[in-house]
């Protein structure tokens, strides 16, 4: 495909994404209807379509319209692209520009140029301060692709090792001692010995950090509430050297874990009715996934005000639940990927007002600017 394919390409799945339909389907139904395209031109269009979803409002603004082809003619003058040679109408390119185009467009207000809901942008101010711009510009960005090393399996050295001998390049980052940001070589992963002998697994760092806050110790009977996919699940099995439970409300979100920890060699046991008494429960509780943006940006043009507080409702139930599984002296974790107070300090101070038989240890915030996503957690121990 030539780039201005490339570009009309991405037109046309963000014309689906306009009209309702989710990022991933348009995607897949753009590829599957265009047998020709290699996997160069297949990432290349996907690139552009999550550019532009990251950047939709100042696409807008920018390019003078929510229709695809205005959001990526917003996205190439952000770039700084040459537009006119990519809207040529020769071949399978986009149509030239008429002159409305050429004169539509405007400098993005300050809502905008953070490409976030005004709603949104007053939320961000009030939870992060003088953060709250650098922080949504982040967000802005492609998220940067991380690996766990499965300490069960190997080292880091030797972990980087075996992927360099495949054409991935891994160092070091300084958010976990497991982790290993990936600068070469991504798109290979998955298919890469290292990854399929389980040596590593695809974890953002920030993730892997709240891991390693954690009191584990080995011999602890500890509960993964809401473990979905089951990341930490696993990287819990690894620090501990021993099994853990693993529960979530929607078994089928754990469908995979399985396999996964077959491939680990870590021990997880599935546990659709946990009971009691645990000596730690994280609760990796549902959110709206605002530090995690870069990867799932739909997620913040689909947020509403009324969406945020089923969250808070749900992470406040939650809490009150899991709570009641942890022993005396024993812990609780609760951790969000989001960057809101509202979902994270404020649930733990209005968790903690009435109930002085707990205590809460320590608090930690990662923000997108120290390299992974945002994340919170809270340590919270039962007297």
């Amino acid at each position: 495909m030539t780039p201005g394919a490339r570009v009309q390409a991405a037109i046309e799945v963000l014309d689906q994404i306009g009209a309702g339909r989710a990022a991933e389907q348009a995607l897949t139904n753009w590829a599957r209807g265009a047998r020709y395209a290699g996997s160069k031109d297949r990432a290349a269009v996907r690139d552009l379509v999550f550019d532009t979803l990251r950047k939709w409002r100042s696409c807008a603004a920018l390019g003078g319209g929510e229709s695809g082809r205005a959001l990526i003619l917003g996205l190439l003058r952000q770039q700084g692209g040459d537009v006119e040679a990519l809207f040529t109408g020769a071949g399978y390119a986009p149509a030239r520009l008429s002159s409305d185009e050429r004169a539509a467009g405007r400098p993005p207000n300050r809502a905008e140029a953070c490409d976030l809901p005004d709603w949104l942008a007053d939320a961000f101010a009030d939870s992060l301060g003088d953060m709250a711009r650098p922080t949504a510009m982040a967000l802005r960005d492609r998220a940067p692709v991380f690996l766990r090393v499965n300490t069960l399996r190997t080292t880091r050295d030797a972990a980087r090792q075996a992927l360099a001998a495949e054409g991935i390049t891994g160092q070091p980052h300084a958010l976990s001692p497991t982790a290993l940001e990936v600068t070469e070589g991504a798109r290979r992963i998955q298919q890469s010995d290292a990854f399929t002998h389980g040596l590593v697994e695809l974890q953002d760092a920030a993730s892997q950090a709240v891991v390693d806050l954690l009191p584990l110790k080995p011999g602890q009977r500890v509960l993964d509430y809401c473990a979905g996919g089951g990341g930490k699940t696993l990287a819990m099995a690894a620090r501990l050297r021993g099994a853990v439970m693993a529960h979530d409300a929607d078994p089928a979100r754990m469908a995979d874990l399985p396999a996964r920890a077959k491939r680990a060699g870590a021990q997880v046991r599935i546990d659709t009715a946990p009971s009691g008494p645990f000596d730690l429960v994280l609760c990796d509780v549902p959110c709206s996934g605002s530090g995690a943006w870069r990867r799932a940006p739909a997620g913040k043009w689909a947020l509403t005000p009324a969406r945020l507080a089923e969250l808070e409702q749900t992470q406040a139930a939650i809490l009150g639940r899991a709570s009641n599984l942890v022993r005396p002296g024993g812990w609780l974790g609760y951790c969000t990927c989001s960057l809101l107070q509202s979902e994270n300090q404020q649930q733990v101070d209005a968790f903690l007002q009435n109930r002085p038989d707990w205590q809460l240890t320590q608090t930690r915030r990662f923000l997108p600017e120290e390299g992974g996503d945002g994340f919170f957690i809270a340590v919270l121990q039962r007297g």
